[in-house]
């Protein structure tokens, strides 16, 4: 019999590790399944507790604009281990408030054109050395043009011995994170160093040593990173934030960033060119910026815009948002008790033929034609704990997509368009959208 505090709860699948299974395998295929069987919104049993999942918008709108307080992050045992138990991703409230509003800043305004110099420099470099190979996998490439990106903006690191020390270092902990290590919080026990969590743990202990001497040289060296602007915030009481708590954040930038524009320029690469009218517009709207463009004017083109938002809508790169109740909350017309998680689906939002009519086709102009509200359109999840980073993702994709776009030309090497595999929390084009450049 289904316990009390569950009978009210909308109907859904049954079996924890069953359905914990089919989202890890294959959201794109058990969510709209289970919404068009049970209705919506409708409830799935994990491993890491029970959660509500909508795809309504309007329901989505009432979990945005919930009281903070009325939620935890989701699986903050699963995720605290694995990134820090400080990341702005576990922390409750008031706490994640008050570190959020340090995170903030070095994301907007004059610095991101730092960063952009570092991504234009970065992607042309990534570009013209694949050029002319017989095949490249643009996630491969994508991946290693973010890493990048992150070791210099964001961990600092200012020569390329140091970058290449932190890059090796990111990918062996990266490697060695297993999905199922943050779905299933049980294997998180070190089994007499075996295993894979003593595996994790001593390549996260090393990134750990790496990321405090990047710390201790910001002190020394003042830069336009991420870290150095850290180690200079202040909170509203003055006091600075504490090395552990800094090592925290620059891990949870790495892994937010590190796959997550990756991956949305794959698809972008895949999609423009399986639709060449697409493809075409791209080019005259770059053409205009001329040979040498200041990066930062990449991020302003409208239809790079739209394009890179099109991908994101037809496969997001994380495919649901969670939050897990602290209190009881009212999502329409159910009463959700503490303890209980609740979802904004956003496959389920973003596949809704009334928002995007024809939801499978591959239309950049729709985001041209309207305006989405945050509740209709929401890659980077929404409300309080809406990415932090999107601004500086977006930004990375349109600087590296426009210096891709407007100085190489590719050609795609396989016939059937890539469907989404699991990656970690991520979702990914399956076979890495191989292709074939060469200089324009």
């Amino acid at each position: 019999m289904m316990p009390a505090m569950l009978e009210a709860l909308p109907a859904g699948p049954a079996g924890k590790l069953r359905s914990t299974y089919r989202v890890l395998r294959d959201p794109f295929a058990s969510l709209p399944e289970w919404q068009k069987r049970f209705g919506d919104p409708f409830t799935i049993p994990t491993v890491n507790g029970t959660v509500v999942m909508t795809g309504d918008p309007k329901l989505v709108k009432e979990i945005f604009a919930g009281d903070p307080a009325t939620f935890a992050p989701w699986a903050a045992k699963a995720i605290g281990p694995t990134i820090g138990q400080a990341s702005v991703l576990a922390l409750e409230e008031p706490r994640h408030m008050k570190e959020r509003k340090l995170l903030t800043p070095p994301f907007h305004g004059e610095r991101m054109r730092a960063y952009g110099d570092i991504m234009g420099r970065v992607a042309e470099r990534r570009f013209a050395e694949v050029a002319g190979a017989s095949r490249f996998q643009a996630l491969d490439l994508g991946q290693s043009i973010s890493l990048e990106v992150i070791v210099r903006a964001v961990f600092g690191a200012q020569d390329d011995e140091r970058a290449q020390e932190l890059s090796r270092a990111v990918l062996a902990m990266i490697e060695d994170s297993s999905p199922l290590l943050f779905f299933m919080p049980f294997l998180q026990r070190d089994f007499g160093g075996i295993g894979p969590w003593a595996k994790f743990r001593r390549r996260y202990e090393v990134l750990d040593r790496m990321l405090q001497e990047q710390i201790e040289h910001a002190r020394e060296h003042e830069g336009v990173d991420i870290c150095s602007m850290l180690v200079r915030a202040r909170y509203e009481d003055g006091t600075p934030m504490s090395d552990s708590d800094i090592r925290d954040e620059l891990r949870t930038l790495l892994f937010a960033g590190h796959e997550t524009t990756a991956i949305t320029i794959a698809w972008v690469l895949d999609h423009v060119h399986r639709n060449r009218e697409v493809l075409a517009r791209l080019r005259d709207e770059l053409a205009t910026l001329g040979p040498t463009p200041d990066p930062a004017e990449y991020a302003k083109q409208p239809y790079l815009e739209a394009t890179c938002k099109e991908a994101m809508r037809i496969y997001p790169v994380v495919t649901e948002v969670l939050r897990m109740c602290v209190r009881p909350f009212r999502m329409g017309e159910i009463e959700i008790p503490a303890g209980i998680g609740v979802s904004a689906g956003i496959v389920l939002v973003h596949w809704r033929d009334d928002l995007y009519p024809e939801p499978a086709k591959f239309r950049p102009e729709r985001f041209l034609e309207r305006k989405f509200a945050p509740y209709e359109y929401l890659p980077f999840g929404g409300g309080h704990r809406r990415c932090i980073g999107a601004a500086f993702a977006s930004f990375e994709m349109a600087v590296v997509l426009g210096t891709a776009l407007s100085h190489f030309d590719f050609e795609l090497q396989g016939e059937a368009a890539p469907k989404p595999v699991r990656r970690s929390v991520t979702m990914a084009p399956g076979g890495g959208v191989p292709l074939r450049a060469k200089r324009r």
